[in-house]
C-alpha cells in the first residue's frame, strides 16, 4: 500500500474570510490540462507550470478530477489505491507542492473522491474474488442468481448491460452500477465506511480544502434488489432503488461527523435524479450532510429522458424553468453548485450557444450567464477560452470514453440498429468533447504537450488558444476575468435573491439579483439573431440612473431606458441599478 510523502512541510486548509458559498470553482481535468514531461498526459507538475494563469483567472478554488492510482479504464473513476497518486500524474511530493502553491495564491484545492465503487483490480476486490470466506468478500455486494441461470434481478448498469457479473468460481454475482470492472462497494459494511473515511482523512490531513463526492446519492441500495419495471431505460434501469436510497442520509452524516466536520472544508455532491426536497435534505445546514449539490439539469437539457444519447430540441423557457426551480424555489438555506459543462458533458458553447457562426459572442454571453447566477459556479477548463466540441470526431475509433463505446456496441452489434444513426448520436454527445487537451497556443501540440497527446487536439486551437487571447482586452478569456472579479467584489451575485424578468420572452433571459445593499439586472439574448427587448416601465425608469458595468454594446445599453431595444445576437448586459 502507499506511503505518505516525506515532504517536510504539512500544508493545512486555506484560511479565508470568504464564505465557502462564494467560491468560484475551476475544474481541471488533469489528463488534459498541461503535460510537463512530454508523455502526452497532463500531470500535477503541468498544473504547477500554469499556476499563475489559474491565479490570474481569479478563481478561488480548483477541483481536480480523480488522480488516485488506477488502471485508467475509466480514467481515475476506477480506483486501486485511495491514498496514492497515479504515476502518470506525479507523486505525493508533487501533490504537496501543488497544494502549497495554490494556498500561497489563496486558492483552495478540491479533490474528487469516488466512494461508490473501486476498480476490479483493487486489492480489496482481488481478495474478495478469492472465495466467499475471505474477509474482503463483504466489501462488495454479492447475490446468488435466480436459480434459472439469470442474474439476481433485471437492473442494468449505466453502460447498458446487466448490473450483475457472474463470478464463475463461486457461482455468485457481484453488483456494479457502472462497468463490470468497477464493482460497487458494500456501504452496509461498517468496515467499508471506515476505509473511505480513513482515505478522506489522509488527504484532509495533508491540507486539501474539500471534496467533490462522486455519485454522492448512490451509496445506499435497496438490499432486497427487487426487479424494476423501468426496463425501457437504455442505461441505468433500477436506479430509483439506489439513488437517494434508504440509508444515504445516515452514510453522509457519518462522513461529515467523522471526517469533514473536523476541518474547515466544503463538500460538493454529485447527485442526479434529485428534486427540491432531496437537495434540501442533503444540504440544509442543520442536516449536517453535504454543503452543496451540483445542479445537473441544465447540462441535460438536450437529452431525451429515456436515452441520453438521443437529442431533443430545447427552448429558452425550459432553461428558465430549470433555473426558477433551483435558484428561486429551493429553500434559501439549501445550496447548489452551478455548472453548464463539466468533464461528463459536451462543451456549453456547443449546445447552449453557436460554436460556428457566433462562437465568441455566445461564449461571452454564457460567461455572463454562469457568473451572475445564484449558487457556487463551477467552470470547466477551456470554457474561459470558448473551447468547442470536437467536430473532427468522425469515427467510433476516435472515441475513448467507456459509456459511449458501450452504447455503440449494444445498439449496433447486439441490437442490430443502423450504425450511421448510432454513430451520429455518439459523435454528437460523447464525453470526450470536454476532455480534448487544453489549447494553450497555436503551435503543434497546442502548447499542451511536446509528445503524442493521449486524446486528439482540436484543430481549431490555431484560432482558439490562451496565448492569442491573453493580451486581447475583448477576448473571451478577459471577459471571464472581469466577470469573476465582479462576482468576487459583489457577493450579491452569489448570495442575493433571483427574480426573473420577461419570463415569457422566447429569446431574452433577464433577471434581478438583489440583497439589502445592492440590486443588479442581467439581460441576455440567447438567440443567434437580433431580438427586440422592452423592459417593464419601472425598470426602464431605474436604468436612467443605472451603470452598465459590463455590456456587449454601449449604444444598446444606453437605449434600454428609452423603450424597445434591438439586441444583437448573443448580446449581454449587466446593470447595477441600486
Amino acid at each position: 500500500m502507499s506511503k505518505q510523502s516525506d515532504t517536510a512541510h504539512s500544508p493545512k486548509q486555506l484560511q479565508t474570510d470568504m464564505h465557502w458559498k462564494e467560491n468560484i470553482v475551476y475544474e481541471i481535468y488533469v489528463r488534459s490540462f498541461n503535460d510537463s514531461n512530454g508523455d502526452g498526459v497532463g500531470d500535477l507538475r503541468g498544473i504547477l507550470e500554469k499556476i499563475d494563469y489559474i491565479a490570474d483567472l481569479g478563481v478561488t478554488a480548483v477541483w481536480l478530477s480523480p488522480i488516485f492510482d488506477s488502471p485508467n479504464r475509466d480514467y481515475g473513476y476506477d480506483v486501486i489505491d485511495y491514498r496514492n497518486i497515479h504515476p502518470q500524474y506525479g507523486t505525493l511530493d508533487d501533490f504537496d507542492e501543488l497544494l502549497q502553491a495554490l494556498h500561497d495564491r489563496e486558492i483552495r484545492l478540491i479533490m474528487e473522491i469516488v466512494p461508490n465503487h473501486t476498480s476490479g483490480d483493487h486489492p480489496w476486490f482481488q481478495a474478495a474474488i478469492s472465495g466467499p470466506d475471505n474477509p474482503y468478500r463483504d466489501y462488495y455486494i454479492w447475490r446468488s442468481g435466480d436459480g434459472k441461470g439469470n442474474p439476481p434481478n433485471n437492473w442494468t448498469s449505466f453502460l447498458g448491460d446487466s448490473a450483475w457479473t457472474l463470478d464463475e468460481s463461486s457461482g455468485e454475482y457481484y453488483f456494479h452500477t457502472y462497468a463490470s470492472h468497477q464493482p460497487d462497494l458494500n456501504w452496509e459494511n461498517p468496515k467499508v465506511r471506515e476505509e473511505i473515511i480513513g482515505a478522506l482523512d489522509f488527504w484532509l490531513e495533508k491540507g486539501v480544502d474539500g471534496f467533490r463526492v462522486d455519485t454522492a446519492n448512490v451509496l445506499s441500495k435497496n438490499t432486497d434488489f427487487p426487479d424494476t419495471d423501468d426496463t425501457e431505460r437504455v442505461q441505468g434501469s433500477g436506479e430509483h432503488f439506489y439513488k437517494n436510497g434508504p440509508r444515504i442520509h445516515e452514510y453522509l452524516r457519518e462522513m461529515r461527523e467523522k471526517a469533514f466536520s473536523r476541518y474547515p472544508v466544503f463538500t460538493l455532491g454529485e447527485a442526479s435524479q434529485v428534486e427540491l426536497e432531496d437537495v434540501e435534505n442533503y444540504t440544509l445546514p442543520e442536516r449536517r450532510e453535504l454543503d452543496l449539490i451540483l445542479m445537473i439539469e441544465a447540462s441535460k437539457i438536450c437529452d431525451e429522458p429515456n436515452d441520453m444519447w438521443q437529442s431533443k430540441p430545447w427552448k429558452l423557457s425550459h432553461m428558465k424553468d430549470i433555473m426558477r426551480k433551483w435558484l428561486k424555489d429551493l429553500h434559501e438555506d439549501a445550496w447548489i453548485g452551478m455548472y453548464l459543462s463539466n468533464h461528463d458533458h459536451v462543451r456549453m458553447v456547443s449546445y447552449l450557444g453557436d460554436d460556428l457562426e457566433h462562437r465568441e459572442a455566445s461564449a461571452k454571453m454564457l460567461a455572463v450567464f454562469l457568473m451572475t447566477l445564484r449558487g457556487t459556479p463551477n467552470l470547466l477548463q477551456g470554457e474561459e477560452l470558448g473551447m468547442t466540441n470536437a467536430h473532427f470526431f468522425n469515427s467510433i475509433d476516435d472515441i475513448k470514453e467507456q459509456q459511449a463505446l458501450a452504447y455503440y456496441e449494444q445498439r449496433v452489434h447486439e441490437k442490430g440498429e443502423d450504425p450511421e444513426t448510432i454513430l451520429r448520436r455518439v459523435l454528437e454527445k460523447n464525453r470526450d468533447h470536454s476532455r480534448t487537451p487544453m489549447q494553450w497556443t497555436d503551435e503543434a501540440g497546442a502548447g499542451f504537450t511536446t509528445g503524442k497527446p493521449w486524446q486528439r487536439i482540436n484543430p481549431n486551437h490555431s484560432e482558439i488558444n490562451a496565448a492569442e487571447q491573453e493580451n486581447d482586452p475583448h477576448s473571451v478569456l478577459n471577459l471571464y476575468r472581469r466577470m469573476i472579479s465582479l462576482r468576487r467584489d459583489h457577493p450579491v451575485l452569489t448570495l442575493g435573491t433571483y427574480e426573473p424578468v420577461l419570463d415569457d420572452h422566447e429569446h431574452i433571459y433577464a433577471y434581478l439579483r438583489e440583497n439589502d445593499d445592492e440590486r443588479w439586472l442581467v439581460v441576455l439574448n440567447f438567440s443567434r439573431t437580433a431580438t427586440a427587448c422592452e423592459l417593464p416601465a419601472d425598470l426602464r425608469q431605474q436604468l436612467e440612473s443605472a451603470d452598465c458595468v459590463i455590456g456587449s454594446d454601449d449604444s444598446q445599453a444606453a437605449s434600454f431606458a428609452q423603450g424597445p431595444t434591438d439586441l444583437d445576437a448573443y448580446a449581454y448586459f449587466v446593470f447595477r441599478i441600486g
